[in-house]
């Protein structure tokens, strides 16, 4: 943007598991050590960002800047108390901090229908999962009480896996069809089942891709039937199944609340956590990121090839850099800076001690390049 004379004056670094919706994971890159690096080079960012903002203002026949303007830096992903929204904008110097999942359970604020208000309001941990439901191929957090979850089981109990595909907002693959279709359609799935009953594979193989296939769930009309039905509006093709898709960190509130209840919560005037012991923020997306490691760990240990190999072996160096930052971090605070902090470090050993016992694919024994 910068080379075409655009100025971005706010860059919002979110979670790359700890969120709601699509999850991008990083390369094992945590959030604590990409906040510092935009602490520490924020100065450098804005002059570069000038100088090539200016160079295409000037090619253009336009004014230059001659000071960088403003540069918001925001943050967001896995915030749960008030004292970690104070660090970040201390600490990090954050000028603002985003809130989302919580306010899921705001009525005031979210258009979630009754019934999913409910489910939420009493769900359990482990109710919260990143699935592969999502038609894009790209990590989804999910809720396995959803009525939509509830609905593509029901279909595959039935022998019909897949969606009716009506909005074909996501229709991208081509593998049977030379207009794209979606991979969470009726179509495409049957289609993908016959394709792989075709292989004739093991039967822990064949169960294993086909709970791939017919993993994916439709989000076009999921993800708008909560406002649909909280609003009384006309549903679609009358279909009532709601998708939804909170981050983790929903499962330490409970309860439904009022805007003056959340808000009075961020700034620490009152606590609605649940009783759920919760890790701060860093030490929680540590661990979405170790459950990460090891699944994709698990997912190329007999097949890796050399690149695969070198991505788990950054994977791994870039987490192990994270637990001896957050490491040096709570240790050269001052007393009472962060109490989280403190408490960390029991944490952080425990999760190094994991993630050296997940089993790695060594590089001489990597198969093709």
């Amino acid at each position: 943007m910068a080379k075409k004379g655009l100025w971005v004056s706010e860059f919002r670094i979110e979670s790359g598991l700890n969120c709601g919706g699509h999850a991008f994971a990083t390369d094992g890159l945590l959030l604590g050590p990409i906040l510092e690096e935009f602490k520490n080079n924020r100065s450098a960012l804005g002059l570069e960002l000038m100088e090539l903002c200016n160079h295409a203002l000037v090619a253009k026949g336009f004014k230059h800047f001659v000071a960088p303007p403003e540069i918001r830096l925001t943050v967001q992903g896995g915030i749960g108390t008030a004292s970690e929204n104070d660090f970040l904008l201390d600490y990090y110097e954050a000028d603002s901090t985003g809130w989302g999942s919580p306010f899921l359970l705001v009525p005031e604020a979210t258009e979630v229908d009754e019934g999913t208000l409910q489910q939420l309001a009493t769900a359990e941990k482990e109710d919260y999962y990143l699935s592969n439901a999502s038609p894009l191929g790209i990590p989804f957090n999910n809720f396995r009480k959803s009525t939509s979850e509830a609905q593509r089981k029901a279909r595959i109990a039935k022998g019909r896996p897949g969606s009716p595909c009506y909005k074909k907002f996501l229709s991208s693959n081509t593998e049977f069809t030379e207009v794209p279709i979606c991979t969470a359609s009726r179509q495409y799935q049957e289609l993908k089942i016959k394709e792989l009953k075709e292989k004739n594979l093991p039967a822990d193989l064949y169960e294993k891709e086909y709970d791939n296939i017919v993993a994916k769930d439709c989000l076009c009309e999921g993800l708008g039937t909560a406002a649909l039905l909280k609003e009384g509006l006309p549903l679609s093709h009358k279909l009532t199944a709601v998708a939804i898709c909170p981050g983790p960190n929903l499962a330490y509130f409970s309860g439904i609340f009022s805007l003056k209840q959340m808000v009075d919560h961020i700034y620490g005037r009152i606590n609605v956590l649940n009783q759920v012991h919760r890790p701060n923020m860093f030490v929680n997306e540590l661990g979405l990121y170790l459950n990460y490691f090891k699944n994709e760990s698990n997912k190329y240990l007999e097949t890796a090839t050399v690149q695969q190999t070198r991505y788990l072996q950054k994977f791994q160096t870039n987490l192990l850099s994270g637990i001896e930052y957050y490491r040096s971090l709570a240790a050269g605070l001052k007393q009472g800076a962060w109490s989280f902090l403190r408490e960390m470090k029991e944490d952080l050993k425990v999760m190094e001690g994991l993630l050296l016992s997940i089993p790695m694919p060594a590089m001489e024994g990597a198969g093709n390049q």
